[in-house]
């Protein structure tokens, strides 16, 4: 930095008699001693806003609790399958195993790094697509497509069938023993393909592959293989079904359906020109499975889109980043709520594309709408089934606020049937490739 400049002490004085002159710098000051910037800041101007009332809502199951996991995405997932499932059955309450999702996607990850490691294998260690794939490894974090890729593969089974163990519950140390492993690889696999070629590559990729799948049952237990189905519906008539296999369970119960699914982004950065289609490189978990794909459209189409999808009473998975204005004890998401600007002159809110482009924000939390509150035809806030468990929030439902909707929210996943003839041709198109590192390539977890 040939022309960096230094902070000079002179101007530090004058910024703090600056500061002091102005008095309620005290009281700010005052309070941040004790208490969360968070809650300095929080104004209830808005809290009419907040009210957990919807003109149109759908009625969904008790929420579901990923605990110390990364999981939002696979939760949100399933809570989108078991709607479907327990309206062919008739159930009030139902919940697929998230854990035996959670296993293969392990599993699968694995595998797909190990192989993009050999991909590029002849890269130098400082070569920038190796070192963001070393910096990814592995983490609970997922895509809508990547949860497609697993389930067609593996099937689902119902939460008794595979439940929760502690490691799949918190997932920490599982997640740092597996990433140094994959780092070793790499160091390893390309001293042995200078040494011995690709076929002793290879070998080790199958053996540590092999130990890290007993290490993957040890944490999640015994993968299950079948299973008997029994339930009660809401009249209290009880039922079995015997005989399943996870995939054949899969197959009777959704099937097809969720092939009818895509995922629209809102990306308005000056890369991606709306109504495109984009995948991103060396993304994914199920290798020869499906690319991450997504169609990009503004965020009034998005909204449009979704809108239909609930007014025909089916709830829409989606991403969105849970770092700001977040009220989470609470239960809300809205920018509105919290005021930086008065005492700090400063605040979060900017330009949607730059935000992405410069890093500043990037979906990182999956959840489900499932109802909106609409006035004169436009949404003012949503209703969101989370995964944080129903000690937060109203019993783990939350509210957004249309504006913190519009600025926070990078995904939707919806149903072929809303889109428009060119918006489902463009989907089918081969994708523009983004670059390994590119934003809109962020998991949800």
């Amino acid at each position: 930095m040939k022309n960096a400049k230094p902070i000079e002490k002179d101007i530090l004085k004058k910024h703090l008699l600056d500061y002091k002159a102005v008095r309620s710098n005290a009281v700010t000051r005052h309070a941040l001693v004790s208490t969360p910037i968070s809650s300095v800041v929080n104004t209830q101007d808005n809290a009419v806003e907040t009210d957990f009332k919807f003109s149109l809502e759908i009625k969904t199951m008790e929420v579901t609790d990923q605990k110390a996991s990364g999981r939002c995405w696979i939760f949100a997932a399933t809570n989108v399958l078991r709607e479907i499932i327990a309206k062919k059955l008739n159930m009030a309450q139902f919940e697929l195993s998230q854990s035996y999702i959670a296993f293969y996607d392990k599993l699968e990850k694995v595998n797909f790094e190990l192989e993009a490691i050999i991909d590029l294998i002849d890269k130098d260690y400082d070569d920038r697509t190796l070192t963001h794939i070393l910096a990814n490894t592995i983490g609970d974090g997922g895509q809508w497509d990547m949860f497609v890729n697993v389930v067609k593969k593996y099937g689902v089974v119902p939460k008794n069938a595979m439940i929760e163990t502690f490691q799949s519950s918190n997932t920490k140390i599982l997640n740092q023993l597996i990433d140094v492993e994959l780092k070793k690889f790499a160091a390893k696999a390309k001293d042995l393909f200078n040494e011995s070629g690709m076929e002793t590559v290879r070998k080790f990729k199958e053996e540590l592959l092999g130990k890290i799948f007993d290490l993957l049952v040890s944490s999640y237990g015994l993968p299950v293989e079948s299973f008997d189905f029994e339930y009660t519906d809401k009249d209290g008539a009880y039922h079995l079904e015997e005989g399943f296999t996870p995939l054949s369970f899969f197959e009777k119960y959704v099937g097809s359906e969720i092939d009818e699914y895509v995922s629209l982004i809102n990306a308005p950065t000056k890369d991606k020109p709306f109504g495109k289609t984009y995948t991103i490189d060396y993304l994914g978990n199920v290798v020869g499975g499906k690319d991450v794909v997504h169609l990009n459209v503004t965020m009034d189409r998005m909204i449009e889109l979704i809108l239909k999808q609930l007014k025909d009473g089916h709830i829409v998975w989606f991403g969105s980043d849970v770092s700001f204005y977040s009220n989470r004890e609470g239960g809300s998401w809205d920018d509105t709520s919290f005021d930086f600007v008065t005492p700090f002159g400063l605040d979060f809110k900017g330009n949607k594309g730059d935000a992405l482009d410069y890093r500043i924000s990037a979906m990182n939390h999956a959840m489900c709408i499932t109802g909106v509150n609409l006035k004169d035809g436009v949404p003012t806030k949503w209703k969101i089934e989370n995964s944080w468990g129903a000690e937060r929030a109203k019993k783990g439902y939350y509210i957004m606020s249309d504006s913190w909707f519009r600025e926070y929210t990078y995904q939707a996943v919806i149903k072929k049937e809303y889109l428009k003839k060119e918006e489902l041709e463009e989907y089918l198109n081969e994708p523009i490739h983004l670059k390994p590192w590119d934003p809109m390539g962020s998991l949800a977890d």
